[in-house]
């Protein structure tokens, strides 16, 4: 974890360090207790579902649609690039299936690939994974680098207009007093600002005391505003409305403000426009959590299953809305054991049942499909019965990295056992076979994006990233732009990208042999 943990030029091996360092002790004969990478594995698997699950089935049905088949497109041709430099190179496919999971840095793929194998074929497939790794990560960030810089385009600029991409990434706040006469006896809700996704206004100062806008507010000369925004807009509609303002004032962020998780099914799926917070439930949705990322909540933003949103208003009118959203009190920090367990459960037996296509032979899903597909489920729908899907964000990503190393110390401490031979009579060609399933999906895929899909590059960029399963590439472009889309389009294609790795790659190792 400590190797995994070093960075340079921003890049780290993350939780991959630990197979790193498992390859090298498998290669001096040591070993892990048995069971180790088993319980890893059902870990993993199914809290990835549970991730994946609240943006996956939804976004099916959605405008979303041109990013699912840009996973479909990337996945699709990395696949096929690993068949062609299999027979290229005379590749072993137990080999080849660890180099596409590398390359595309997907785990879960690796997981699905090595249980689908007997221990022989792990040991190669361990070695193609470590080989394309590398590659996998550093490619992708420096496609996302380059790629603008060859077409001479600012991402700063792009759909943003922004002046310098140095300005600060953060949601930030600021009290505005109101000089623009125009604007007087005007609607707040309705002047304008709701062209401007990132900024809206979620107080107004009454007395000495800030309180929450109401939908009959409107504009008066020298009135105090409390804008929530990011960088050019905020700037923007300061400069619409008047001029910033130093007073201290006093806000009641106890009573008027609450985060709330969002499951309920009446507004999952729509925008804010449509959602219309301030006319039908008297609240402001002033900021949206999503992945790790947090944007303001402009009236285009569709609110997704499993978002946490920061609202502000009267008391009674949050408790409302909490209701309208299917928050749960204590859902953002409660994690249900028994629903974990038996989550657990069912997928282990997911994984037992035997299915096949008629003229082919039955398979199984397995420890690693059968608690990813239950927890897709369970993610999606939130609660089945008695048994609650979500998990606290930090619990969740606490037995996944944990549930990931200990698979990664298994499958590594094996694929150890036989790696100088691997290298020794492969050589060079594997590293040129994970280059090129990493190079021609990047490539293609770009191609497709604004050709055939119509997506703009803060779309393809952030597209291709889900795509990839590659999140360190997804934060190179967010500190480049202050636009939401990137991250937008990484959510929607992230799990159709999982899913589909975590199928091709027992698809191409199930033809060794």
């Amino acid at each position: 974890m400590a190797l995994g943990k070093l960075s340079i030029k921003g890049v780290n091996l993350g939780t991959s360090g630990v197979l790193f360092l498992a390859l090298v002790a498998g290669h001096f004969g040591y070993d892990v207790p048995g069971g180790t990478g088993t319980i890893g594995l059902l870990l993993f698997a199914y809290c990835v579902g549970v991730g994946a699950g609240n943006r996956f089935f939804s976004n099916l049905k959605r405008e979303g649609i041109n990013l699912l088949k840009l996973s479909v497109i990337v996945t699709g041709i990395a696949v096929l690039t690993t068949f062609l430099v299999a027979w290229t190179f005379n590749i072993p496919m137990d080999l080849a299936g660890g180099l596409f999971a590398g390359a595309m840095t997907s785990t879960p793929a690796l997981a699905a690939a090595t249980e689908a194998l007997n221990e022989a074929g792990q040991s190669n497939l361990v070695v193609g994974y470590g080989i394309a790794y590398p590659f996998g990560v550093i490619a992708v960030v420096l496609f996302v680098q380059v790629l603008p810089r060859l077409l001479k385009v600012d991402l700063a600029k792009e759909d943003t207009g922004a002046e310098s991409s140095e300005e600060t990434q953060v949601v930030s706040t600021v009290l505005v007093e109101v000089k623009n006469p125009s604007l007087v006896g005007k609607q707040i809700s309705s002047s304008g600002l709701d062209v401007l996704d990132s900024c809206n206004v979620s107080r107004v100062l009454r007395g000495t005391k800030l309180v929450p806008l109401r939908f009959e507010d409107t504009f008066a000369i020298g009135q105090k505003l409390f804008l929530v925004g990011r960088g050019r807009e905020l700037r923007i509609a300061v400069e619409y409305l008047g001029e910033v303002c130093s007073e201290q004032v006093q806000r009641d962020a106890e009573t008027e403000r609450q985060v709330l998780l969002v499951t309920g099914k009446n507004v999952v799926g729509r925008t804010l426009r449509e959602i219309d917070p301030l006319r039908e439930h008297g609240v402001i949705i002033t900021r949206i959590r999503r992945l790790d990322y947090e944007f303001v909540a402009g009236a285009s933003a569709r609110v997704e299953n499993g978002d946490q949103i920061t609202v502000v208003g009267p008391p009674t009118n949050l408790a409302a809305f909490a209701e309208t959203v299917g928050h749960r009190p204590q859902s953002l920090g409660e994690t249900d054991l028994i629903s974990l367990s038996i989550g657990l459960t069912l997928g282990i037996l997911f994984g037992m049942i035997p299915f096949a296509l008629p003229g082919s032979p039955s398979i199984t899903l397995g420890l690693a499909g059968g608690p990813l597909l239950v927890g897709l489920l369970l993610g999606h729908f939130g609660k089945v019965g008695k048994i609650t899907g979500y998990i606290p964000r930090p619990t969740r990503l606490l037995l996944q990295e944990f549930g990931l190393a200990l698979f990664l110390a298994t499958a590594g401490i094996r694929g150890g056992a036989n790696i100088v031979e691997t290298l020794t009579t492969q050589g060079w060609t594997l590293l040129a076979a994970g280059a090129l399933i990493v190079i021609l999906p990047l490539c293609l895929a770009y191609v497709a994006c604004r050709k055939f899909l119509g997506l703009n590059l803060l779309q393809t960029l952030g597209g291709t990233c889900g795509a990839m399963t590659s999140t360190p590439a997804l934060g190179v472009i967010s500190s480049k732009t202050e636009s939401p889309v990137p991250v937008i389009s990484y959510a929607t294609a992230y799990p159709a990208a999982l899913i589909l790795m975590t199928i091709f790659a027992k698809l191409v190792v199930s033809t060794s042999g």
